[in-house]
């Protein structure tokens, strides 16, 4: 079985450098090869790919801006492999993830997969905050963390496999942005085939710097959600609706606290003290705990108020998705 590593970029070559560093490091006895697909970008990474071809096999492309989902088809139509692995540009993949995946595989092979991530000791306290926001079990449900308690699992293409096969019949990745790698997995299962969660194949994944790109990026995936909904209706799920309602019964109980009814705010406090305490004990730092209240306020709030909004324009007013949101939607 040979690998091919795809891996699309818009501007980042600090990040190809890093990426490529840790994969010179893989321990992997057989042979795989990485693509590169440059989105577009003005700041080129092709003299880091130079740095690193003496210990990767790698082919480098460049192309007119499409988005992430798009680069990546582009990437595995290049390809030279049966089985292809998808990383974001701001991963940092661990030594052992090659002969994990491929342990998996052997042993129950499935036709697209999804991996967790994790953060390292050297990322900063907001990303750090911030991955424990998209990965615990009390904000999650640990879904992100590797959680297994899942009976279809939506790989995500931060940390993604998908065979050929797969590929082919399904045509990859759709223009919507984010939510193609939802969209990718429901058309899979539509097409018969299976997805898994491989928990031991995690990544280092940096995701956001900031708290604004943070702010933007989950409200993109709670407008892109009810799309999805109605899109694929079958695999709809209420536990899709909670951000949304976490928000609305958090502002019910500020107006109820204005009438002397403290119950409702005081659950919101318990809560959120005890996002503070576990992630304090998961990061041993009381300030990482700190900015994990304000990462998870951040995300219940911008992904429960896209989704609500998206869920009034798309299910309820039926309007068209690219009319109502095009900055969801790449043009090929």
């Amino acid at each position: 079985m040979r690998y091919s590593l795809i891996i699309p970029v818009y501007n980042r070559p600090n990040e190809v450098d890093e990426l490529l560093e840790s994969l010179s490091e893989l321990e992997f006895s057989d042979g795989f090869e990485v693509v590169i697909v440059e989105d577009g970008s003005f700041e080129r990474c092709d003299h880091i790919i130079e740095k690193h071809n003496s210990n990767l096999k790698i082919s480098y492309y460049y192309k007119e801006n499409s988005g992430p989902g798009d680069s990546r088809n582009f990437g595995m139509k290049k390809a030279k492999g049966d089985y292809f692995l998808i990383f974001d540009s701001d991963c940092i993949i661990p030594k052992k993830y090659l002969n994990e995946v491929d342990q998996a595989l052997r042993s129950r092979f499935v036709d697209c997969f999804g991996g967790p991530d994790q953060a390292l000791d050297s990322f900063s306290d907001v990303q750090k905050a911030i991955n424990f926001a998209m990965t615990s079990f009390i904000t999650t449900g640990g879904i992100r963390g590797g959680s297994e308690k899942i009976d279809k699992f939506q790989p995500r293409s931060f940390n993604m496999g998908i065979s050929k096969k797969a590929f082919d019949a399904s045509g990859g990745f759709g223009n919507i942005h984010p939510g193609e790698d939802p969209d990718l997995s429901m058309r899979l299962w539509n097409l018969g085939f299976e997805t898994a969660l491989f928990h031991k194949a995690y990544v280092y994944h940096k995701r956001r710097i900031d708290w604004n790109k943070f702010s933007i990026q989950v409200n993109k995936f709670g407008k892109a959600r009810p799309i999805l909904n109605s899109w694929y209706p079958k695999f709809s799920k209420l536990t899709y609706f909670v951000p949304t309602g976490f928000i609305l019964m958090f502002f019910a109980a500020i107006v109820l606290l204005a009438f002397g009814q403290i119950i409702g705010i005081f659950s919101f406090a318990v809560y959120f003290f005890a996002v503070f305490f576990v992630s304090s004990y998961q990061n041993k730092n009381f300030k990482i705990g700190y900015l994990s209240v304000i990462a998870v306020w951040k995300q219940f709030y911008g992904y429960g108020t896209g989704f609500l909004k998206s869920f009034i324009l798309i299910q309820v007013l039926k309007k068209n998705p690219q009319q109502a949101f095009p900055e969801l939607f790449f043009k090929k």
